[in-house]
């Protein structure tokens, strides 16, 4: 780690300018997406190569419990070695020192990457493609809500109030004057982002009350993940300076919109750089078709990871600005699959499935990895659709223990996410899923006490 500070990111290194580094935040996202990790002194991560963490962080679920999910050795916790990408090391301007954020690899004792390691696993999928000489482009939206603090679990969530002292309006999308609401907290994303060295790609007032989408520019698929994970811990912090939340869930609020994360894919040939889904005359290719039929068939089974909670199938309502089915058509919101209008050679497939509560790096794993399938196996999608895709019956599960019945059984999905990634994933979502039906809900309590 000699001389490594000479080596940061330029936006990691114009922060620092003049100033005396403190602190190194060493972090890795946990199977939810929360940055497990320790902080420690300058000083000591200037002598440190690694650090330790037990391989139990990715046998936890999103309430703290513990899956069984520690294999033939049993549940020993033995450590595992976490490498600093140094890429990744960009600044945390919310401490109230000069702290550095950067993003440890996990790795066994061998050198052999973690398997359930969420950052791993999206590198695998990448890794797959790229043997197969492509190159997988992304680009995600992010969705979320501000909303007013809530303490009391039991209590509903509701809109933060904006500068005008008035809550947060809803079905107001793209209104400037509603974003204009909540200045300081955007002010002070931006501000961090520009800390961080992240690029905006805009801000828009989405369509629930107090809910924001920021737009990410494209790029290499863990690059992506990695700032997604990065702007949800920046955009929680500038919440908290004004005195409110930012929540991620996929469905806060019961009369609202859910959040999504939105992910655009395209796919480049590594040899020349051309999109490969379109054609030297700007035509649509064949592989272009088999990517969309990868997301039309794998991604019932891949439901699980990218809408990982109960919570996550209160998004997909009728009407309610969230996909209910596994259509594809152009330029058409309505559909689980879209082709937004663009030229030949920023042709693109969005998936419209993933909620913003999934983890960026899985749910961007997962996406990919149904759309490898498609392209390997040289499948067909169905016809477009054209019209209101409202109008039909949905056609994906409903309920998060269905999803996790058809993660289990996709055995082409497990070799592509990685069999021993599936096989902790499904253990420690059924821990949770089996949890969560042991929670009696107000619902039942109201119609079900003395009406049964």
């Amino acid at each position: 780690m000699a001389n490594w500070m000479d080596e940061l990111p330029s936006a990691a290194q114009s922060y620092l300018e003049g100033r005396r580094l403190d602190e190194v935040e060493c972090i890795i996202s946990d199977l939810p997406g929360i940055a497990r990790g320790k902080a420690v002194p300058a000083s000591k991560f200037a002598r440190q190569d690694y650090f330790h963490l037990p391989d139990s962080i990715f046998y936890q679920t999103i309430t703290g419990d513990w899956g069984e999910a520690a294999g033939e050795d049993g549940f020993i916790e033995k450590d595992m070695i976490l490498k600093p990408d140094m890429e990744t090391a960009t600044a945390a301007p919310w401490t109230g020192d000069w702290t550095l954020q950067v993003i440890h690899d996990a790795e066994d004792r061998d050198g052999t990457p973690v398997p359930f390691s969420p950052r791993n696993v999206l590198k695998r999928v990448c890794q797959l493609y790229r043997d197969k000489g492509w190159e997988p482009v992304v680009a995600p939206e992010m969705e979320f809500f501000l909303v007013a603090r809530n303490i009391d679990p039991a209590h509903d969530i509701k809109p933060m109030m904006g500068r005008s002292g008035r809550p947060a309006a809803a079905r107001q999308a793209y209104s400037m004057t509603a974003v204009d609401e909540f200045g300081p907290v955007i002010d002070d994303i931006y501000d961090f982002a520009e800390a961080q060295g992240f690029e905006i790609d805009g801000i828009t007032q989405e369509g629930g009350a107090g809910q924001l989408e920021i737009n990410l520019r494209h790029g290499d698929p863990v690059r992506l993940a990695d700032e997604v994970f990065y702007f949800k811990r920046l955009i929680r912090e500038a919440a908290l300076r004004h005195d409110c939340f930012a929540t991620f869930m996929a469905k806060p609020i019961a009369d609202e919109p859910g959040s999504a994360m939105h992910i655009h894919h395209s796919v480049l040939d590594t040899e020349t750089g051309r999109n490969v889904f379109s054609n030297e005359d700007a035509s649509e290719t064949d592989i272009f078709r088999h990517f969309i039929a990868g997301l039309q068939n794998q991604m019932p089974a891949a439901l699980a990871v990218i809408a990982p909670y109960v919570n996550s199938y209160r998004r997909y309502v009728k009407d309610h600005a969230a996909p209910i089915n596994l259509n594809w058509g152009r330029d058409n919101r309505t559909t689980g699959i879209r082709i937004p209008l663009s030229s030949a050679e920023a042709r693109r497939v969005e998936n419209r499935l993933a909620g913003m509560d999934c983890n960026p790096y899985l749910g961007i794993a997962a996406s990919l990895a149904c759309g490898y399938i498609g392209m390997v196996a040289q499948q067909e999608p169905e016809a477009e659709f054209k019209g209101d895709a409202y109008d039909g019956d949905g056609d994906i599960p409903r309920v998060l223990g269905t999803a996790l019945s058809l993660f289990e059984e996709a055995t082409d999905l497990h070799d592509v996410l990685g069999p021993e990634f599936a096989r902790v994933y499904s253990i420690v979502k059924r821990a949770e899923y089996d949890e969560f039906l042991q929670v009696i809900s107000p619902w039942e309590r109201e119609h079900l006490l003395l009406n049964v």
